[in-house]
């Protein structure tokens, strides 16, 4: 029997070259740009109005109490929902909310809006639909621009 060898496959003779101090930049620069736009959108999605009533703690426990009385008398299948339920509503009631500086993101959001924005090929309309207003859009320096 003969054996076979494997090759092993040849290393090129091309050695990487270093990234430029430029090309680092630029990639900081990205990265951090893309965190001040997700942070404030993020902010803009948590401050907007919800549809209904409120949730207080009050409400919560008093549904929660609702749910303990009617899971002795459910069947298999309405007692899982029940229990998911509660266990939902304690994951509520137990969730601190830090109160977000909107403010403050919208500062930064405002310096790296038009850069971001460019080189990614975003559109006035791309930024409105996602909440952001016309007038921090023009604070930023994000033209209308007519196609």
């Amino acid at each position: 029997m003969a054996t076979v060898t494997k090759k092993q496959p040849s290393k090129s003779t091309r050695s990487k070259s270093p990234m430029s101090s430029a090309h680092k930049a630029a990639l900081a620069q990205g990265r951090e740009e893309g965190r001040v736009v997700r942070s404030y959108l993020d902010a803009l999605e948590q401050a907007k109005p919800r549809r209904g009533r409120k949730r207080t703690p009050d409400s919560i426990k008093k549904r929660m109490i609702a749910i303990d009385n009617r899971l002795a008398d459910a069947d298999p299948l309405q007692r899982l929902f029940l229990v998911q339920e509660r266990t939902d509503l304690e994951d509520e009631l137990n969730a601190e909310v830090a109160p977000v500086d909107v403010a403050n993101l919208e500062k930064g959001f405002i310096k790296v809006a038009a850069s971001y924005g460019e080189r990614k090929g975003l559109a006035y309309s791309t930024w409105r639909a996602v909440g952001v207003s016309a007038a921090v859009l023009k604070k930023a320096g994000v033209l209308r621009t007519r196609g």
